[in-house]
């Protein structure tokens, strides 16, 4: 299948990179010359504008936006409902507000071409893992575009099914239709949303862990323990292993100390968005609104679990925090 990629930051270069190694045939463009040149040097075709995009690209075509959310991805979309023709598609798989999508679903449909939201998971280490994706759109729509969902998801990983789970879907290789537009990425803010959860519960835990050598305890009571070894111990067997878990060993490995952290970290907009989502729908979430005010604390003052925090983000996104560490 031919798919148009606009936007080569570390994830939509990478997944083009997966789509043609499946075979697939992608268009790309960015505002960066250097980043077309390289993508093109691997088998895409490359484009120096947006209108020259689209003569690549045979209709009906389908363009995938993957730029930063906002105001970036508010005018690549428009560009694209004044460039495209009817039957065309634009998936915008950025981490959009949700409520974005069902008003730019409704300007492009008044021009007769399709909108999906694809909310992406897989940070930089998609195009070896594959990209867990939650969409939102026409039905049919995103039934046309399967192969490239297919794709870009994990597929068949190695695994298996819950138990109890006897109908295969979609969702058993890592990619789901959830409903009309806009629902992708209301599915995808949620999960960033928890994603603030899991990773604060993680960092305050090994801060307390850090923080047993003090000498405000008794003396029998200090417990100098190795992190990156307890790390390791609890990624094998242990009911609160995960990816986040196994990517904290990796960077306890690295930097025990987390010297290279100040303990800056960003929110990048979907954990406010989760609370406003919870407080519509008078949903309590005490967990995942302290951890989005965790991080709005930790611009003021930094501990040794912010700094876990900023290490955690690196390692699945590549995230480079604020006012890095000084020597």
């Amino acid at each position: 299948m031919q798919l148009g990629m606009i936007g080569l930051g570390r994830m939509g270069s990478n997944m083009v990179k997966r789509l043609m190694k499946a075979g697939h045939e992608c268009a790309v463009f960015d505002l960066n010359p250097a980043a077309v040149k390289g993508l093109a040097g691997e088998g895409a075709k490359g484009a120096a504008t947006v209108a020259d995009f689209k003569t690549l690209l045979k209709a009906p075509r389908a363009v995938w936006v993957m730029v930063p959310s906002g105001d970036a991805t508010e005018g690549m979309v428009k560009n694209l409902i004044d460039t495209l023709e009817s039957g065309d598609i634009i998936i915008d798989g950025g981490n959009s507000y949700y409520k974005d999508d069902v008003r730019r679903a409704k300007m492009a449909r008044e021009k007769g071409i399709h909108y999906v939201d694809a909310g992406t998971s897989g940070g930089v280490w998609g195009f070896e893992r594959g990209y867990c994706l939650m969409i939102g759109g026409d039905k049919e729509t995103v039934e046309h575009l399967d192969p490239i969902f297919r794709s870009l998801a994990p597929g068949e990983s190695g695994i298996p099914p819950s138990p109890g789970r006897t109908v295969q879907t979609t969702a058993d290789l890592g990619y789901l239709y959830c409903g009309p537009n806009g629902a992708g990425h209301f599915a995808k803010m949620v999960h960033n949303g928890i994603e603030y959860g899991v990773m604060q519960a993680y960092a305050e835990g090994f801060d307390i862990l850090k923080n047993a050598t003090s000498e405000a305890l008794e003396p029998d009571l200090r417990y100098n323990i190795n992190l990156p070894d307890l790390a390791e111990t609890w990624r094998r067997g242990s009911v609160i292993g995960s990816w986040l878990l196994d990517l904290t060993a990796m960077a306890l490995i690295e930097d025990p100390e987390l010297a290279r952290y100040t303990g800056f970290v960003q929110d990048s907009g979907e954990g406010r968005w989760t609370i406003q989502a919870a407080i519509e729908e008078a949903v309590p979430a005490e967990v995942l609104t302290a951890a989005l005010f965790a991080r709005f604390r930790s611009r003021q003052e930094h501990t040794f679990a912010e700094k876990m925090l900023s290490a955690m983000r690196n390692k699945f996104g590549g995230h480079v925090e604020q006012h890095a560490a000084k020597g």
